[in-house]
């Protein structure tokens, strides 16, 4: 398999838009920043009831939902999700930083 050259990864996301992808459709319709209140409610410790701050910070609550979506919009394992979001183009961070499923 040879090198990615410098324009291929920007040149694979125009296509992904131009063939309107499912997970580029689901970013525009769903508006996953409204979760965030009652994901964050449900999903962390209040900061009373942690015991200390030392250990490793906790994901973003938001891309934890959004995980769990493309675990059952493909019927994942937990750890195939995990392989998946490192292997696939579609899955991988976009330019902008998050999964493409987040933010395109």
């Amino acid at each position: 398999m040879a090198q990615m050259g410098f324009f291929d990864l920007s040149d694979h996301y125009a296509s992904l838009d131009a063939k309107k992808a499912p997970l580029v459709e689901i970013n525009t319709v769903v508006p996953w920043e409204e979760f965030r209140p009652l994901l964050e409610q449900i999903w962390r410790k209040p900061e009373s009831e942690r015991k200390s701050n030392a250990g490793r910070k906790p994901m973003d609550a938001v891309l934890m939902f959004k995980t769990l979506v493309l675990s059952a919009l493909y019927n994942l394992s937990d750890d195939q999700v995990e392989y998946q979001i490192r292997d696939r183009l579609s899955f991988m961070p976009c330019p902008a930083g998050d999964a493409c499923i987040a933010e395109r």
